[in-house]
């Protein structure tokens, strides 16, 4: 009997796309791992250097660099293509000519007879989770983008400097945009259970230097800082990736908050934003209704509505017709 191999195709090379790559092979996460760049060389490169750390890897891959038919029999295609920042850009700045890297992309990809899961990496990653949605065809729950996954782990990494705790005894997630706009509901950050703010509140002598402000803050700006110093984020998200592939290729149904479309929840429709999401083999099962206060859902709002007015933006392509829309991707509230 034959066993299935499963397949992950990543679209984009560059430092980001090679450093997912490299994440799956030191992992093991999949069979067969296929590198996409438009610069066929470079794809080329990274995929043999890839297979040079096969004999020292925990597992035998079948590593290669290819062209877009190989998505058609693909369990995921990872869209990390994107161009170089720029400092003094937000994500948000990038909508336009990022919209005709995906539009070079999906169509070709589509055409291999994909039926797969896309995870979107590209920034503005909500717009162009979107985007590749509206493009594609496919079902929302089958077109995820990383969200706000990455700010939410590096929202741990704060809180855990600060308590002097491992990040992984923190719950806490930011929700929204992943940019500028993101929110931060400290009203449900725990730390070994316990609600963050009232530690804060019980350990007034010992904890009184903490302030959450610098906290949020670092939280959403230090990829800035980050990008100005070294040209791009890259083990971070390409941390991010690998989890999120992992939590479909093995059917984890598995929490994590991603970009994906509201259809009612939150009080909006029709975007995709940053939520926290069950995710297994059929991409996003049902998305985690958080109940926020008065003042976190504000900014929620305010986050939404930014992303909206980026999505408007990019107007109606002809393919937009094809979309197919999900509303089998139930709900669950959580506190």
């Amino acid at each position: 009997m034959a066993i299935k191999r499963n397949k992950v195709v990543v679209v984009g090379a560059g430092a980001v796309g090679s450093a997912v790559a490299f994440n799956l092979v030191v992992q093991g996460i999949c069979d067969d791992l296929v590198l996409i760049d438009i610069n066929r060389d470079k794809a080329w490169a990274e995929a043999t250097d890839l297979q040079h750390s096969l004999a020292y890897s925990n597992r035998n891959m079948n590593v290669r660099d290819g062209d877009y038919a190989a998505c058609g029999d693909a369990d995921i295609v990872v869209i990390a293509a994107a161009l170089p920042f720029v400092k003094g850009q937000t994500r948000l700045d990038l909508t336009e000519k990022a919209a005709g890297i995906m539009r070079s992309i999906i169509g070709p990809v589509m055409q291999s007879g994909f039926q797969g899961i896309f995870i979107v990496i590209t920034n503005p990653v909500d717009v162009m989770a979107y985007y590749v949605y509206k493009l594609s065809g496919l079902p929302a729950r089958r077109v995820i983008g990383t969200g706000t996954a990455l700010d939410s782990a590096r929202l741990k990494y704060y809180i855990a400097a600060v308590m002097k705790v491992d990040p992984r005894s923190v719950q806490a997630l930011c929700l929204g945009e992943h940019g500028d706009s993101q929110v931060i509901p400290w009203s449900l950050v725990t730390v070994g259970g316990k609600n963050f703010l009232d530690i804060l509140e019980d350990n007034r002598d010992r904890l009184q230097g903490i302030a959450i402000d610098q906290i949020a803050h670092n939280t959403s700006y230090i990829s800035y800082k980050v990008m100005n110093a070294k040209g791009a984020t890259t083990f971070g998200i390409a941390a991010t990736t690998v989890e999120i592939i992992k939590a479909v290729l093995n059917d984890e149904n598995k929490v994590i908050p991603v970009s994906t479309m509201l259809q009612g929840e939150y009080g909006e429709n029709g975007v995709y934003v940053g939520v926290p999401a069950v995710l297994n083999g059929d991409g996003v099962k049902e998305l985690m209704e958080c109940r926020l206060s008065q003042r976190e859902m504000a900014e929620f709002k305010q986050s939404v509505a930014l992303i909206k007015e980026y999505q408007a933006k990019l107007g109606e392509p002809e393919d937009f017709g094809n979309a197919v829309h999900d509303p089998s991707v139930p709900t669950r509230n959580a506190g």
